[in-house]
């Protein structure tokens, strides 16, 4: 049995099944699949990969010193770095397109600290240390830095849109993006993790404008990296969190797949986990955790409630539904979409039939593509990972 567990920023949890099947273990081994060793849709941030030193002129407290020198109009520091930001609207990253090798190509619709103060000015956003946060940053060679922020745009109107239309850029669904991103290539990748990070400490700060403790108003601190109460009584500290149950990730398994399908589960086996900031609104930042488990009963009773449906598939069936499954087709699709949004051009179309299988062949099930943790528990299963890993803890 696969499953994935999904934690919010709230205390809620959920347990999920994927694809609404749990799938039988079968004695039969295989190569290691190479999805298993490819970071998820949203995880391996190159910006986030490594805390600058304090000293640092890209580190948070330098860069946010350099950031006030420059709303003051004091842009003639020495050494500062260059900075970038990315606006957001209502969740959405700012985003454009080129064509690569006659294919287009998103890209993150990245600002200059002038652009973006242009674009602004008249508008009902300021551009001030209260509403920029702190990304991360990465070198360009020959010691010259970039520092890169993010700033929610939503209360600027819709002339800002229409402005930023006009050089080509457009403010589009971080799922769109997500199935636009071709998954081979690792630069495309990184611009998801960005946004997908981004997307969701913007939210953090959308939600969490009030002390939790006394009602007071937060503050941004430490280039909004965590806030703190402007009650001078409290003064409590807030960082970004996930909030798990309070049991074992492993005991959640076992009593979530008894509750929702009946089946009892002996060992459980930890895959990977990846950031999900592209939840339902009620719970948009998430933290997807996989396992394996193994089943020690056969007999399947779901609860309606919180299943569709629950069934056993044989190896060769799941393998051969991510045969027959287009998830390129779907990719090139959803990056034509951006393409033609970014050009001004309207398009009805639904990403829902994106994943269509080759003509006159159906799939026997649907499995989510490669930016899932879904499709990675999957395809490590029907290449024997599974077994391997299980053999790995054992021996520990």
């Amino acid at each position: 049995m696969i499953f994935r567990l999904s934690f919010t920023n709230s205390a809620a949890t959920r347990l999920v099944s994927l694809s609404k099947f749990p799938i039988l273990r079968t004695p039969q081994f295989s190569t290691m699949s190479t999805n298993f060793f490819k970071s998820h849709a949203f995880a391996g941030n190159p910006i986030k990969l490594r805390t600058p030193k304090s000293t640092d002129p890209f580190s948070p407290p330098s860069a946010l010193k350099t950031l006030k020198n420059l709303l003051l109009g004091n842009t003639h520091e020495p050494h500062s770095p260059n900075f970038k930001i990315l606006p957001f609207r209502k969740g959405r990253p700012l985003a454009g397109s080129v064509r690569e090798s006659n294919e287009p190509n998103w890209h993150l619709g990245w600002l200059s600290f002038e652009d973006c103060k242009a674009f602004l000015e008249n508008s009902e956003v300021n551009l001030s240390e209260d509403t920029l946060v702190y990304l991360g940053s990465d070198s360009e060679g020959d010691g010259v830095y970039v520092v890169y922020w993010g700033i929610d745009v939503t209360e600027a109107g819709n002339g800002l849109v229409k402005e930023l239309g006009g050089k080509q850029f457009c403010f589009v669904e971080l799922r769109t993006l997500m199935v636009a991103t071709d998954w081979e290539n690792a630069s495309s990748m990184g611009q998801l993790a960005i946004a997908g990070h981004a997307r969701s400490l913007l939210e953090w700060h959308t939600a969490s404008r009030f002390c939790g403790f006394c009602g007071g108003k937060n503050i941004l601190i430490d280039a909004g990296r965590r806030k703190q109460c402007s009650n001078e009584l409290c003064k409590k500290k807030i960082y970004p969190r996930v909030d798990p149950p309070g049991e074992s990730l492993e005991e959640a398994v076992r009593r979530e797949t008894w509750e929702e399908t009946g089946i009892e589960v002996g060992q459980v086996v930890y895959h990977s986990s990846q950031p999900w900031p592209v939840g339902p609104s009620s719970m948009p930042c998430q933290l997807m955790v996989g396992f394996f488990a193994y089943a020690k009963s056969l007999d399947i009773n779901v609860d309606k409630e919180e299943l569709e449906d629950a069934k056993w598939h044989s190896r060769e069936v799941v393998k051969k539904a991510l045969t027959i499954a287009e998830y390129k087709k779907a990719q090139k699709t959803a990056c034509g979409k951006v393409d033609q949004m970014c050009k001004g051009v309207e398009r009805g179309q639904s990403l829902s039939s994106d994943f269509n299988v080759e003509s006159g062949e159906l799939a026997p099930m649907f499995i989510p593509g490669p930016f899932a943790i879904a499709n990675h528990l999957i395809s490590s299963w029907v290449n024997g990972v599974e077994s391997q890993l299980a053999s790995s803890f054992s021996n520990l």
